[in-house]
């Protein structure tokens, strides 16, 4: 069982910058590829950002490539998700998933998600 708790959503304005962080509560964290997913109001749950267990693959939406930037820490468990130029359509609830094995993109590869935290960006 791996526990996953995010934090650093909130109020931006567009253009602004925001950081979310997800904290794993294994030591195992490092044998798990990682993502962010977002769901905004009426609207499914879709792949944002994921990265492999060692950082060497990295996947991004069409959406937010170029203003999204994921890492991990390993060593302190963490995967991290630099928002930068934010739109008001990046506002959802945005969820930290962990994923036994390789990269993925769908929400159904997924074996354990945080609670999510909320951003929203107004214009």
């Amino acid at each position: 069982q791996v526990q996953l708790v995010e934090s650093g959503g909130g109020l931006v304005q567009a253009g602004g910058s925001l950081r979310l962080s997800c904290a794993a509560s294994r030591r195992t964290f490092s044998n798990y590829a990682m993502g962010w997913f977002r769901q905004a109001p009426g609207k499914e749950r879709e792949f944002v950002a994921g990265i492999s267990w060692s950082g060497g693959n990295i996947l991004y939406a069409d959406s937010v490539k170029g203003r999204f930037t994921i890492s991990r820490d390993n060593a302190k468990y963490t995967v991290s998700l630099q928002m930068d130029t934010l739109k008001p359509e990046d506002t959802a609830v945005y969820y930290c998933g962990a994923r036994g094995g390789g990269l993925g993109t769908r929400v159904d590869e997924y074996n354990y998600w945080g609670q999510g935290t909320q951003v929203t960006v107004s214009s």
